[in-house]
């Protein structure tokens, strides 16, 4: 009885160790091939670093509700673009972070400005394009919800974290790092971005996320 106690255990000692071998290698293999916008690391802290990103352009959506709930729909929409469903019928390349931010005024595509509404929470959702389109050679979006959007060159500062990034634990985040700006002396120009660099199924352990301050 004892012998089978103990192969019992053995074997679930291996088979737990498959699946999480198989798990760390599904969060590996979804983002090896994975481009990331480009940046250069002008300044280090204790707490954060401020990066200098290149130019980029955003296809990005407005999404009224919830922090999870708009990321979520806001994901769908955005893939569902880059998968094809836009003018050209041609895929896009995913790349990393999906990044998220409260909505307080959106610049849009054409000269219109969207206000949040009182009384509701709304969530701008993006996905960086790659480096080698341009606003007249990216596909237009069939969803008129998603619009390309050129970013200049932005100096952000940046911190880093692991685990999920929900909610309370961005928050908490976000707060840490404009507590130090603040400390620093170190002016902010925009609202606090939350940039996720892998998806769901990602082990825990593995995952990368970072909130982004715009800066003066």
């Amino acid at each position: 009885m004892k012998k089978a106690i103990m192969a019992m255990a053995t074997v679930g000692a291996l088979l737990l160790a498959f699946l999480l071998g198989a798990w760390t290698y599904l969060g590996y293999a979804s983002i090896k091939d994975i481009k990331e916008p480009k940046y250069e690391v002008t300044q280090t802290a204790k707490e954060y670093e401020i990066r200098l990103y290149a130019p980029q352009i955003r296809a990005e959506v407005v999404i009224d509700g919830k922090y999870r709930e708009s990321l979520y729909s806001g994901f769908r929409k955005l893939a569902d673009y880059i998968f094809g469903n836009n003018t050209a019928q041609v895929k896009v390349a995913m790349t990393a972070p999906v990044l998220s931010e409260k909505s307080q005024k959106i610049a849009m595509t054409a000269p219109v400005l969207q206000e949040k509404q009182e009384g509701k929470e709304a969530h701008v959702v993006s996905f960086v394009m790659p480096s080698e389109y341009t606003l007249e050679t990216l596909p237009k979006p069939n969803n008129e919800e998603v619009m390309l959007r050129q970013v200049p060159a932005t100096r952000y500062a940046v911190l880093r974290f692991g685990g999920y990034a929900t909610e309370g634990r961005s928050a908490s985040r976000i707060q840490k790092l404009q507590d130090a700006l603040v400390r620093d002396g170190i002016k902010t120009t925009d609202a606090p971005q939350v940039a996720q660099y892998n998806p769901p199924w990602t082990p825990p352990y593995m995952r990368r996320n970072e909130i982004l301050i715009a800066l003066d």
